[in-house]
């Protein structure tokens, strides 16, 4: 599958009785706005052979990027010629394993025209102590950098980079922002790469599998707790777990619910994972840091910390 055909994007706008796909807007108009969306969501994951519960967020956004330094560029207008819009996905994941939690996110960098991955990163923090990994895509290869407290563990190595798709990426291109990532009843096998979580929970170095992902001909009505929606479904499914999405069947297509399920001892150390929408805002986040502006997180359906 080309990244050129998985064209999506997300537009957001607040929960909505269930309604059928009309006009898509135009993914500038929608994204150049000046604001993020963000979503909140329950979150159920398997961690240690017992489901833990949590809340997860999802932050998209547009931004300038350096092609060069692939990190975000303060003032693009210095160098153009480096500069990339991205749409960036930081998807933060917070629960508790007995006494002590983890606080972990990842961050997406598509380029916003074709969602094609430039860069993903990692961060899991916890009792025991922090890892950091990220994966950097060129033309041929993936640079994969990890840096862990585990003895062992931290390592640089390079990849072969392969005309597939990334888990990650997953949560940008299904949403189908530029267009369909398939056509109702459509299916695809591609080569596939597991995402730096996954990998960090099971403590295995990211390799290449492949996936099939399907999207069946007839939608869904369902109900999460930020409402009822017509959906879209995607089933994707690798050698050792099974996802299944649902999106918004109206723009912005937002991820209404997600799970993955593991077969053997993947399912015990992580692999096992759901979420369902609580809450949806757009806002320009970045300035609501002062007293008060917890009021927002209510929009998203966030509760807090969780408790034991």
């Amino acid at each position: 599958m080309r990244y050129a055909l998985m064209l999506l994007l997300l537009a957001p706008a607040a929960c909505a009785p269930v309604r059928s796909a009309d006009a898509e807007p135009d993914f500038g108009a929608h994204w150049h706005d000046g604001r993020a969306e963000l979503d909140g969501y329950t979150l159920r994951i398997s961690r240690y052979g017992e489901p833990r519960d949590g809340e997860a967020v999802m932050v998209f956004v547009t931004e300038p990027f350096s092609r060069s330094q692939r990190v975000k560029l303060d003032d693009p207008s210095r160098t153009p010629g480096d500069a990339v819009e991205v749409l960036k996905l930081n998807f933060v994941r917070d629960f508790q394993t007995g006494i002590y939690d983890y606080n972990t996110m990842v961050s997406v960098f598509s380029r916003s025209d074709d969602f094609a991955p430039l860069k993903v990163s990692m961060s899991s923090a916890e009792w025991c102590g922090h890892v950091y990994e990220e994966l950097v895509l060129h033309e041929r290869t993936v640079d994969e950098r990890v840096m862990s407290y585990f003895e062992g563990e931290s390592h640089t190595r390079e990849l072969e980079r392969r005309d597939g798709v990334l888990e990650d990426n997953l949560y940008i291109v299904l949403r189908g922002l530029r267009g369909a990532f398939l056509p109702a009843g459509g299916r695809t096998e591609v080569p596939f790469l597991p995402g730096p979580l996954i990998s960090r929970l099971s403590h295995r170095p990211a390799e290449w599998t492949t996936a099939v992902i399907e999207r069946p001909a007839a939608a869904e009505r369902v109900t999460v707790p930020a409402g009822r929606f017509d959906a879209i479904v995607y089933v994707v499914r690798t050698p050792e777990r099974e996802g299944r999405f649902l999106i918004e069947a109206a723009y912005p297509h937002r991820i209404l619910r997600w799970s993955w399920r593991a077969s053997g001892n993947a399912g015990f150390l992580g692999g096992d994972e759901s979420g369902e929408l609580t809450g949806t805002a757009r806002l320009a986040y970045w300035q609501l840091n002062g007293s008060g502006d917890e009021r927002y997180r209510a929009e998203l359906g966030l509760t807090g910390r969780t408790a034991p």
